[in-house]
């Protein structure tokens, strides 16, 4: 953790008034407490695939938004469509039209949903998604990976504070793309089962990512299957991002329930929970609200984002930026002889660095970050990063010829 900002007088002059109003001067995964001392806290515009922070330094921006930022920002058909709804009606006594037009396209567009709803948080379509699946057949139990993140309620936040045991219960963990592991914690819930909670791909903090293994995930849908339990595929990172449909139909299983955020809205505040026929009368038993769960704007914002999804070649054109970007760093590392580990699909890049005995070298990762950051490149860490479609190859090659640089300046 760095011991102090490193950055230019007015976000140090925001971060200091931040302390006074803010506790801890911001929170959540925002924060950049634990980020390298070059990382500004605050930020003044965005435009396609690059950000200014409010001393007007302009960045490459590989963490897009945590996600949100999938075909750039500030993109003008998609944020002509929010002002033109947002015109017309936004948050209101009752929704629009565009929330029954937005539950039909989603409907169309992922392969296992026939319904939908509607919410703003991550949290929020992955908490609805654990209810329906309680209230599907009544049972308690719920498996999720060991170390996954699926939001930041007390069921599922990472820090303990301001929760209780009592919290998470109910909760059996297993090792992701671990099959016999995630039987025994079938086998511990017995006829308890609820649900099984599976990230589209292992996404965790601070360790190399996995690729789901096929076994693991038709194994998933065989335990819910036996069990009468749902499936549930946490596509809020993932979303749109390794298909165009939900991530699991790349190996042929289809969960129950998605839930979905990020990037459906390219930055509009929007998530969604979608379920098939079978978990739909789990999902008519709820009572789930929000002030702002209804509001048109985000939704018209949304509606032009899939149909972007469906008619253009950003899928393949994130994935080969990334590839170009894996490539070049590859190369880069085999120059200075340091080994880079990358890890998890070319379009949502974790890059970390070899330490002794199989090890991460996080402090080599942060200084690298921190010469990355200075030279104009948001790199993060030890959290996956994001390749947005409007990345050109140049800015693929200005990020690897500035490691380059970097790891000339750290190996020097």
């Amino acid at each position: 953790m760095s011991a102090a900002p490193a950055t230019g007088p007015a976000d140090t002059a925001l971060r200091a008034r931040a302390q006074k109003v803010i506790p801890n001067g911001m929170y959540g995964h925002q924060s950049v407490g634990m980020l390298p001392a070059a990382a500004p806290q605050f930020f003044a515009k965005a435009k396609g695939a690059y950000l200014w922070d409010v001393d007007g330094k302009r960045y490459v921006d590989f963490m897009c938004g945590y996600g949100p930022n999938l075909l750039g920002y500030r993109h003008e058909e998609i944020d002509a469509a929010y002002i033109d709804q947002l015109r017309k009606i936004d948050a209101a006594t009752g929704p629009s039209a565009c929330m029954v037009e937005l539950a039909e396209a989603f409907c169309g567009q992922v392969s296992h949903a026939d319904w939908a709803l509607f919410c703003k948080n991550g949290t929020d379509a992955t908490t609805m998604a654990l209810m329906t699946a309680r209230a599907h057949r009544g049972k308690r139990k719920v498996l999720m990976a060991q170390g996954a993140y699926h939001g930041a309620s007390t069921w599922c936040t990472p820090a303990p504070a301001g929760t209780t045991p009592e919290d998470r219960a109910q909760f059996i963990h297993y090792t992701y793309n671990d099959v016999a592991s995630l039987e025994a914690a079938a086998a511990e819930a017995g006829d308890d089962l609820a649900g099984i909670f599976a990230s589209p791909f292992k996404h965790d903090v601070f360790v190399d990512q996995e690729l789901p293994d096929p076994a693991y995930a038709e194994a998933a849908r065989r335990i819910c299957d036996t069990k009468d339990a749902l499936l549930i595929v946490d596509d809020i990172r993932a979303g749109f991002r390794m298909a165009r449909d939900c991530s699991w139909q790349a190996i042929g299983v289809a969960p129950d329930l998605s839930s979905w955020g990020k990037a459906i809205a390219n930055g509009h505040p929007l998530s969604c929970l979608l379920g098939s026929e079978r978990a739909r009368a789990g999902a008519e038993q709820l009572y789930v609200t929000g002030s702002f769960w209804f509001a048109a704007a985000a939704m018209a914002a949304s509606l032009k984002t899939l149909e972007i999804i469906r008619t253009s070649d950003y899928l393949e054109t994130t994935i080969a930026l990334g590839d170009a970007l894996r490539q070049g760093l590859a190369e880069v590392g085999r120059t200075h002889n340091v080994g880079i580990r990358q890890t998890g699909p070319s379009q949502m890049p974790l890059i970390m660095f070899d330490g002794e005995e199989g090890q991460v070298d996080y402090g080599l990762g942060e200084a690298f970050c921190n010469g990355m950051l200075q030279r104009g490149v948001y790199f993060h860490p030890f959290h996956n990063m994001f390749i947005s479609a409007a990345m050109t190859q140049d800015d693929i090659q200005y990020t690897v010829e500035t490691a380059d640089a970097v790891l000339s300046d750290l190996r020097g």
